[in-house]
């Protein structure tokens, strides 16, 4: 993007404000949006020559109808934060012998795997849904909690948010996860896995119940996500698409967070241009299964702009560097697509360097989203760490849970 294209953006959104037209304004910050995202917004508008608007709407039908992903349930249950927010999860308990045998083998050898829990935290704008494959293939096979952030999936609206208008922070996210271990896993070993914003709030778990991590966690997995220093990320784009995201983002976003009515309706007309772009920044091969990248994109539309909003400042102020050292004498998986650009690899190359004896995986052609990307590589890698944790036999493989053009490279 040219920096006549970065400043044009500023200029009408800055204009949009002085006018005070909401409705005009939430056309306009999508077409700047788009502005930013140029490469995505080509493509659509590509599309757009080739391919009806109808046709589309009919395509993205069938894709929901059609693919199966994010359509396994557990057994529900609520815990609530310290705020009082209601926060959704589900477990997935072990099934008898017979039931999962051969995935059991195919994950662990013809042992069974000892009595652990591995929690699951989704990260930004998706939902517990987002961990479908890595769910699936340790469904009935290792005890598993899926939950989801306040304000996200079918947890309740933030009450601190909602009612005090408080801002979300990393901190607040730790000790939701800790409600959560306390009513879905008050007791055992357990495993903490957790994708981007899932992550840092395993991070934040750790810095403010460290005794936690030494009593009971066994091993942590790490998957696209960052310590601090968010707010150097460029997102691909040249110095001044960067410098016009920082300089208005942030303002853009509460100020539609405000109006999410209007929003809403805006985000459903410019529907083909938030897919790219969704696409563009979730994945990074060019053969994703289309199903899949739906899945994708129904999850994130999913989430409320003054969601969206409200999120998007802790980001910035999230630095968990110290509380790495709490899992230094853990088994640690560090997982990132190498084409990420919401959260560098660099990002996850920095963590493994401050964990020396973490397993540093890299998977070539892989977004933000590896985990539904190349789920065979992600849930290779966690069955290998469930290993070293001593969860289960060493040796353990894992295959058939979703297609990958490519193998992940240790780091």
């Amino acid at each position: 993007m040219s920096e006549s294209s970065a400043e044009a953006v500023v200029a009408v959104v800055s204009a949009t404000g002085a006018a005070g037209s909401w409705r005009r304004a939430t056309g306009i910050a999508g077409a700047a949006i788009g502005v930013v995202a140029a490469g995505a917004a080509a493509g659509v508008a590509l599309e757009r020559m080739t391919v009806g608007r109808g046709m589309r709407k009919k395509a993205r039908l069938a894709l929901d109808s059609a693919g199966p992903y994010g359509s396994l349930r557990g057994m529900p249950g609520k815990a609530y934060a310290d705020d009082g927010t209601e926060l959704y999860y589900e477990v997935d308990d072990v099934e008898p012998e017979g039931g999962s045998a051969p995935r059991r083998r195919r994950l662990f050898g013809r042992k069974a795997p000892l009595p652990v829990t591995v929690v699951f935290s989704h990260g930004y704008c998706l939902s517990q849904d987002s961990w479908h494959f890595q769910r699936a293939a340790l469904r009935g096979v290792v005890r598993t909690v899926h939950w989801d952030q306040r304000s996200h999936g079918r947890s309740g609206r933030g009450v601190q948010q909602v009612q005090d208008d408080v801002p979300v922070s990393i901190d607040e996210l730790g000790r939701d996860l800790k409600a959560v271990i306390d009513a879905a896993a008050p007791e055992g070993p357990i495993v903490l896995v957790g994708h981007s914003m899932g992550g840092m709030t395993v991070m934040a778990l750790a810095d403010a119940f460290p005794e936690l991590i030494r009593e009971r966690v066994v091993a942590v997995a790490l998957v696209g996500t960052s310590s601090g220093r968010l707010g150097e990320v460029n997102f691909g784009l040249p110095v001044a698409g960067v410098n016009a995201v920082r300089r208005i983002l942030p303002g853009v976003l509460k100020a539609l967070g405000q109006r999410a009515d209007l929003v809403e309706k805006g985000r459903q007309a410019t529907a083909d241009l938030f897919a790219g772009i969704i696409k563009r920044y979730s994945f990074a091969s060019r053969d994703v299964d289309p199903a899949v990248a739906r899945f994708a994109e129904r999850m994130i539309e999913g989430t409320p702009i003054d969601v969206v909003a409200e999120f998007y400042p802790a980001f910035t102020d999230h630095d968990k560097t110290e509380a790495l050292a709490h899992f230094m004498d853990l088994p640690v998986l560090v997982l990132a697509g190498i084409g990420d650009l919401v959260t560098p690899s660099e990002h996850s190359e920095a963590i493994a360097g401050l964990l020396p004896d973490a397993e540093l995986v890299l998977v070539p052609d892989a977004g933000h989203l590896v985990m539904l990307e190349h789920p065979e590589v992600v849930t290779d890698r966690i069955a290998d760490l469930l290993t070293r944790a001593g969860a289960v036999p060493a040796g353990a493989t894992v295959g058939g849970y979703g297609s990958t053009s490519s193998t992940a490279q240790p780091g």
